[in-house]
């Protein structure tokens, strides 16, 4: 027994020697931490429970590749259990063959199953060669049934990845399957490698060009650009904090916190005439939480502000326009970010807030060749399935499809609200008279003079906006009611609550 035990103990040492002292050195040099300290980083102290640890390539070389360059295993983090998946790029590059791929998927598998989060670590250069070559590749140890998603009967837990360094192959997989995507700066993230790319098209190119930051965020392959790989750790800590450890149950409440603004400035922080800019962020920094907005996907689709967030101590997922980026229009990278956000709320029971100031849907020419037509059915087709409680307010415009966009109507919302300052219909004011009474305008031009033509449409208009006011919305019960802008955080609170009714838990079910 002594001396299997001095075996054990030699081959658990020799399998926490990632890329050895050299690989170490070169790896640190480039700017990242071995996969070790990362994890140890992240989670609560003394949790780590590792396995696979004494995994080894099929293909033996002389060259010792400990663990088969991954380490997988379960661990706590602030108290919950998770499974991780960290990719060691200081051992050939953090390249993917069939053993490391085969303890990525009993990873996933076994948490999948036990409904844990994943937290998934990427760097790493793509498929290793000799190991991958011909047959090999078809023959890898991937299933798509459970390595992309939950099999079907258990509820999804939620993935979170971060990319640490430049991410191809299954890490670019493990990423496109991430519930929440963070970066740091001097990561990327595709399907193939600037090497491959060079090899397959003669294209000369960077990481940075191919994948980095601003290639990431504009595609939304990640939704959140920090500086740093502890500031990443941080990030994902505070994803999970919002949402449950899998589907079948509710999401985590903490300690209620006043918002950082006074609710009373609202009524100043948002300007009453319609074309004039504003930034969202201060509206929403006078109804949720102080300290508890976490963006989401800032730079894909950037008209429209996704965040989860609380309110009186309830996670959320907010859903709002900003003024200050194309006027708050929707665009296809809106719209499908749009998408993506309400079905990871929607999955993982978290109420959606939707605060509407939309001058409709991006039109022209390139919106129609990006897919907008596409983008805006799938969207409206998954927000009217949604199961959770969603909550309108329309703050001071709402337009065309883009109200639909946002949760209107047709769309089955809990609620709708308005604020007094709100203007609704198919079109604004200005280009509505211009469209449906061009002919009549035209005509009074030519018979009675332009300044005869302008007063026809200033009169038009003015009638035009009579009937977009929200009064007569709320006597028709298209509102639920009209609320003075400092109740907004109050109302929106008080409707979730009656929104969720007397359930054992507050749970959809929508992944059943």
């Amino acid at each position: 027994m002594e001396t299997k035990l001095a075996q054990l103990r030699e081959r658990q040492a020799r399998a926490r020697e990632m890329g050895g002292p050299d690989g170490l050195v070169r790896h640190r040099q480039s700017g990242r931490l071995p996969v070790r300290e990362r994890i140890a980083m992240l989670i609560d102290e003394d949790s780590w429970f590792e396995i696979g640890a004494l995994g080894l390539p099929e293909l033996r070389t002389a060259r010792h590749v400990p663990g088969d360059a991954v380490v997988t295993g379960f661990a706590r983090l602030d108290g919950r259990r998770i499974g991780l998946i960290g990719i060691d790029s200081s051992v050939l590059a953090g390249t993917t063959a069939p053993t490391s791929m085969r303890k990525q998927g009993r990873l996933i598998e076994q948490a999948q199953r036990c409904g844990f989060p994943i937290v998934l670590l990427c760097d790493a250069d793509g498929g290793r060669i000799p190991d991958v070559m011909g047959w090999r590749f078809s023959h890898l140890p991937l299933d798509f049934r459970t390595f992309v998603k939950s099999p079907e009967g258990q509820p999804p837990v939620p993935r979170a990845a971060a990319i640490l360094g430049p991410s191809y192959g299954d890490s670019a997989l493990h990423a496109s399957t991430a519930h929440f995507v963070v970066m740091v700066r001097t990561g990327a993230v595709a399907l193939s490698g600037p090497s491959v790319v060079q090899a397959a098209l003669a294209q000369d190119i960077t990481d940075q060009q191919l994948g980095g930051p601003a290639a990431a965020t504009a595609a939304g392959n990640a939704l959140m650009v920090v500086d740093d790989e502890q500031q990443a750790m941080n990030a994902i800590a505070a994803f999970l904090s919002y949402v449950p450890a899998n589907a079948s149950l509710p999401a985590p409440v903490a300690p209620p916190r006043a918002p950082a603004r006074d609710p009373d400035e609202l009524m100043s922080l948002v300007p009453t005439e319609s074309k004039c800019g504003y930034d969202m962020v201060r509206v929403l920094e006078a109804i949720v939480d102080e300290g508890s907005l976490l963006p989401w996907g800032a730079d894909w689709g950037p008209s429209l502000i996704c965040a989860l967030a609380r309110i009186e101590g309830h996670p959320v997922g907010i859903v709002a326009n900003q003024p200050i980026v194309g006027a708050g229009a929707l665009d296809p990278a809106a719209l499908r970010k749009e998408h993506d956000f309400v079905h990871l709320c929607d999955t993982f029971n978290l109420p959606l807030v939707f605060l509407h100031d939309v001058p409709g849907l991006l039109i022209g020419m390139d919106a129609e060749r990006n897919g907008i037509l596409r983008a805006y059915e799938q969207l409206v087709s998954r927000l009217a399935d949604a199961r959770v409680p969603k909550i309108g307010i329309v703050i001071r415009k709402a337009y065309g499809g883009g109200h639909f966009a946002m949760g209107g109507r047709p769309t089955c919302p809990s609620f709708q609200f308005a604020w007094p300052t709100a203007e609704m219909g198919f079109m604004a004011p200005e280009a509505g008279v211009q469209t449906v009474y061009r002919r009549r305008l035209e005509t009074v031009a030519r018979e009675e003079g332009e300044a005869a033509a302008e007063r026809l449409a200033a009169q038009l208009e003015q009638e035009w906006i009579t009937e977009s006011e929200p009064w007569e919305a709320a006597a028709h019960l298209a509102l639920d009611d009209v609320i003075e802008p400092a109740r907004t955080r109050a109302v929106i609170a008080a409707s979730i609550d009656i929104a969720w009714g007397e359930r054992a838990s507050r749970v959809t079910g929508r992944w059943g």
